[in-house]
């Protein structure tokens, strides 16, 4: 039976000053090799099974291209410098991101299908056009926000809630809700974990959120909705 096995070759961006990793397979079956955990300039980085929808991070993205176009990437395809993709070093493969640059509020939607990079700070490395879209083909680096929307091409999240309170008891969640409901927000209760959480619902967008929260001095999270 022929065996299945893969390897990291390291590849150098010259003009980024900063290399990655590629894992190449013998199988088209890539999926559960892209979760091993593997290691780096001797940092070990451990893949992420799943990922809840809403989760963020924020750090430096780069982006990269000519020197990668028509290589494999991380779960096997070909690497295509004009598509909507991105490298990240522990994000499931095929999570689907948006990434907004924070300088000029820019935001792109990109598919995960690569590890990297590896350099300190960075978070996430866009092809080519996605990174143009928000204006790394000019500044080179920038400091983003991601947020997860979706798995597998399908984007789940609809809007953005804000949250309001956390309370051990469903009916203090409800009372707190009320109060809300009553000046004329859409509220809604949601358990997570052992805790009910309250939201302020129907926010179409991220910064629409961000702005209501920080007008009403809110300390809460934003997720989608």
């Amino acid at each position: 039976m022929k065996k299945f096995f893969y390897f990291f070759i390291l590849l150098f961006f010259s003009g980024c000053a900063q290399h990655y990793v590629t894992e190449v397979y013998d199988t088209p079956n890539v999926t559960k090799a892209t979760q091993k955990t593997y290691s780096v300039n001797g940092d070990v980085y451990y893949p992420k099974k799943s990922v809840p929808i809403g989760w963020t991070q924020t750090g430096i993205a780069s982006w990269y291209g000519p020197n990668f176009h028509g290589k494999r990437t991380s779960n096997g395809e070909v690497y295509n410098m004009y598509a909507l993709t991105a490298a990240h070093k522990t994000l499931p493969m095929n999570t689907i991101v948006k990434v907004t640059n924070l300088n000029n509020s820019k935001s792109v939607v990109v598919r995960i299908n690569d590890r990297g990079p590896f350099v300190k700070g960075r978070i996430i490395d866009l092809s080519y056009a996605a990174g143009k879209k928000i204006g790394l083909d000019v500044s080179g680096t920038a400091p983003v926000r991601l947020q997860v929307i979706g798995f597998e091409g399908k984007n789940y999240i609809n809007g953005y809630m804000v949250q309001i309170g956390a309370f051990s008891n469903e009916n203090s969640a409800y009372r707190f809700a009320k109060k809300y409901k009553e000046l004329g927000y859409n509220t809604k209760v949601i358990k997570r974990g052992n805790l009910y959480k309250v939201f302020i619902s129907g926010f179409k967008t991220y910064e629409e959120a961000k702005r209501f929260k920080n007008l009403n001095n809110i300390n809460g999270f934003i997720v989608g909705e």
